[in-house]
């Protein structure tokens, strides 16, 4: 690390105590009567934001998608967070540990929302989803309905249930780019029998970033006799929506992405009424009709729950509609400027309704893994290859930090790399 870095390193791991947190709400306050589409823009604005994070100079970072970063303010309380934790020790553990959970559950409910009775706080999607998949009663010729590009975790529970249980699994292809609300809406329909008993889809296609039509599957599902689970792993704190708007039955979400908790945090809503169908994946005593009966993980680090509510604090600083809207202005500013070269493949569909700040890119003739080794030896530029489920580039994931003189150096190699 230079002098420079060490001193900007030095400043931040500061900034949480000495700026403090009411200081940083006026200054996001001094933009409150501003419209999100008009900030969406405006560089000046956002590249104050990036200052509330510590940032490796060795590379553009494009892979927020997997995890992304901790703003200093929020990595500061954070770690008091830990520090109370292991001041207190066992006393913490066994008198309010549950509480808080609870209250970060809460905070979490009204986002998202639903009832606070409707939602726990679990490690990350995966687990959320697989307590869905595993906790069902299967009996032997259910079936169930999922894409091929669904998020392999997912699918690997799926295929043990199916070994172990004999359940059928049926899976469809998500089109990269579908004429209609109505095409997505029946590949799904097409594939449910009577012996349907769960469908699984993405909010958002974590390899494309292509947003369904949740609301419109579930009715349709709902109308057959079936469940639906809906993967929102990049949905959550990404694009605005209320759980109980898209009529599902089970969503489940990580934290440590688009809400930027610290990693080790997501949540599962589960419909009021569902929960005593449901089989814990540790057992439990609390009654089955309480949806914490779901919740039993053992001793964890909780402190991570805690974070939630600073995560959420900076979240609501922000703004949702803020945050939404310059994620999308990031992706239309790159894909606008690539979109038109003959051996540019963009993966994504670009309307506004079907996307926004995730979008994946291939070049004609080359791998997705040569072209993300090149993005990153050559011109500094981090990506994730994407090389399945008919998906062939890399996925491109800014975050509110991201500059478009980022995106510049971005949409330059990519032309650079088709020549």
């Amino acid at each position: 690390m230079n002098k420079r870095s060490f001193l900007r390193h030095s400043a931040l791991t500061g900034l949480g105590l000495t700026l403090g947190w009411d200081a940083l709400a006026n200054e996001f306050n001094s933009v409150s009567t501003r419209s999100a589409a008009s900030l969406a823009s405006d560089e000046n604005f956002w590249k104050s934001i990036r200052e509330k994070y510590l940032l490796k100079p060795d590379y553009i970072n494009l892979e927020n998608g997997y995890y992304n970063f901790i703003p200093q303010p929020t990595l500061e309380r954070y770690i008091q967070h830990i520090r109370d934790i292991n001041y207190q020790g066992s006393y913490y553990m066994r008198t309010v540990q549950w509480n808080n959970k609870k209250k970060m559950a809460a905070k979490l409910a009204a986002i998202a929302g639903c009832g606070d009775d409707e939602l726990i706080v679990t490690r990350n999607t995966t687990e959320s989803l697989d307590l869905v998949i595993a906790g069902q009663s299967w009996q032997p010729g259910d079936e169930a309905v999922m894409a091929i590009q669904d998020y392999g975790a997912m699918l690997d529970m799926f295929d043990q249930v199916a070994e172990r249980y004999g359940v059928v699994l049926k899976k469809i292809s998500i089109p990269n780019h579908p004429k209609s609300d109505e095409e997505i809406v029946s590949l799904y329909e097409q594939a449910i029998t009577t012996k349907t008993k769960l469908l699984m889809v993405c909010h958002m296609i974590n390899i494309t970033g292509q947003i369904l039509p949740i609301r419109k599957i579930c009715d349709m599902a709902h109308a057959r006799g079936v469940k639906v689970m809906v993967d929102g792993a990049h949905a959550f704190a990404h694009i605005q929506y209320k759980i109980s708007e898209l009529n599902c039955d089970y969503y489940g979400t990580s934290l440590h992405k688009w809400m930027s908790v610290p990693l080790g945090a997501g949540f599962l809503y589960v419909r009021k009424g569902e929960a005593p169908k449901l089989w814990p994946l540790m057992g439990d005593r609390t009654p089955k009709e309480d949806v914490y009966r779901l919740n039993h993980t053992g001793t964890h680090p909780c402190a991570t729950d805690l974070a939630i509510a600073d995560a959420i604090d900076f979240y609501n600083m922000i703004g949702a509609d803020k945050k939404e809207a310059r994620l999308r202005f990031l992706k239309d500013y790159w894909t606008s400027r690539v979109e038109n070269n003959p051996n540019i493949i963009l993966n994504t569909p670009l309307q506004s309704d079907r996307s926004c700040g995730i979008a994946n890119v291939g070049i004609k003739g080359m791998s997705p893994g040569d072209l993300a080794k090149r993005l990153h030896e050559e011109h500094k530029v981090y990506t994730v290859p994407i090389d399945y489920a008919n998906v062939h580039g890399c996925r491109i994931t800014p975050n509110v930090y991201t500059t478009t003189e980022e995106l510049d150096q971005f949409v330059k190699a990519l032309h650079n790399l088709t020549n």
